[in-house]
């Protein structure tokens, strides 16, 4: 008979035990996987060939990686026809550069969008398509009809692949106070909408806080993004109990945050596998994100807020009926996110969820969570309600004009 204690080993298999039940969780609470992980880049490609040879007058053109301070130089420094030439020439570039000018990026990617439609069009006509091809193509034709929509601001969009968006509700260029909206597994293009379970989806995650933001605060200047700009994980797999992903999506979300327009303050709402990219993005953060607010939060790859070496206020909230409850919060051999957020070890500002429903609940208008988010938001936190009906979530911010 083998006999069994506290060693390495048991702990590590234990680890790796409940991780099997993490997926498990998973399978059976919908988390459903969208196919065509990886698409063609050839029409990005091509323009950033293009990009790379093309001039302004005698001066090459900056390159897209360069710092958004260098870019927005650049955007500054030539006239708004050359701007408008580069953004109807190079859309693909344009509407993904951060430090160009908003107003400029809207409407490279209106542009982008309107050729995206146009190859989908014609992919829905091709006879050669299998059934699930011709079935993706029409969704993904109406997806770029919506996203075209007349007063949609299209911040960015790269159609390959399972393809990025993120767009702006409110003025951007003038907010005083900027969310942006993380969302978690299985987002993308397809996703990033929805006619049923509106508020489960980033446009309706980010309509439901803008309205809040702008109940709580209605003289104060508000925007809100609702960012699908990474690439998530898909449904059940490894990717979902990893960080790596998490780790591609905070150095786009780091570049996002660094490149906003003005001097606005910024609060990230990050929800779910979000979560994990917030918190690997936290110690990079520029200065101006004073909030860090997760929901139904699997671990931020951290054991502590201190270990998250965050300049930024860390809330958490986690609805009474969420099933990430019973997800092991561990990090075994770099499987796993790290410490449950709103238990007291973790040491983040815990606010309540009451009224949201299950794990997708917490944008429903009306939710004392959307409502917590929007107070963060505006930087009204003496409005925020703490979980435990006390004030503790609250100690030692003195009054809106900290932040």
């Amino acid at each position: 008979m083998t006999s069994f204690d506290s060693s390495p080993t048991l702990t590590a298999w234990r680890a790796l035990l409940a991780l099997a039940v993490v997926f498990m969780m998973l399978a059976t609470t919908g988390w459903t996987a969208i196919r065509h992980q990886n698409g063609p880049r050839d029409a990005f490609e091509a323009e950033l060939a293009g990009w790379a040879k093309a001039r302004v007058g005698a001066r090459v053109l900056p390159d897209p990686e360069s710092a958004p301070q260098r870019l927005a130089a650049f955007f500054g420094s030539i006239g708004g026809t050359q701007r408008a030439r580069l953004a109807d020439q190079y859309p693909l570039v344009v509407g993904n550069l951060n430090g160009a000018p908003v107003t400029l990026r809207y409407r490279a990617n209106r542009k982008a969008l309107a050729h995206s439609l146009a190859e989908e069009r014609k992919r829905v006509k091709d006879v050669n398509l299998t059934a699930d091809g011709h079935h993706q193509a029409v969704r993904r034709m109406h997806r770029f009809e919506a996203l075209m929509s007349a007063g949609r601001q299209i911040l960015a969009f790269d159609p390959s692949g399972p393809g990025k968006v993120a767009e702006v509700f409110g003025d951007l260029d003038h907010a005083q106070r900027v969310s942006v909206i993380v969302p978690g597994v299985d987002t993308n293009l397809l996703t990033f909408q929805k006619t049923a379970k509106r508020y489960t989806a980033p446009v309706g995650m980010a309509e439901s806080l803008y309205a809040a933001e702008r109940a709580a605060a209605p003289r104060t200047r508000t925007a809100v993004i609702a960012w699908a700009d990474y690439t998530a994980p898909v449904g059940v797999g490894v990717d979902s109990a990893i960080g790596r992903l998490a780790e591609n999506g905070a150095v786009r979300l780091t570049a996002l945050t660094g490149a906003l327009p003005g001097t606005s303050k910024v609060a990230l709402i990050c929800h779910s596998y979000g979560s994990v990219v917030c918190g690997v993005a936290a110690r990079r953060l520029p200065a101006r994100v004073s909030d860090i607010a997760v929901a139904g939060s699997p671990g931020m790859r951290a054991e502590s807020v201190t270990g998250l070496h965050a300049r930024a206020r860390v809330w958490a909230m986690r609805d009474s009926d969420d099933w990430i409850q019973d997800v092991p919060h561990l990090a075994v051999g770099g499987l796993g996110h790290g410490e449950d957020p709103v238990t007291p070890d973790f040491g983040a500002r815990v606010m309540s969820a009451a009224g949201a429903v299950g794990h997708t609940g917490y944008f429903q208008p009306g939710t004392e969570s959307v409502s917590n988010f929007a107070e963060i938001g505006v930087g009204s936190y003496r409005s925020v309600t703490c979980a435990s009906g006390d004030d503790t979530c609250r100690s030692g911010i003195y009054g809106d004009e900290e932040a």
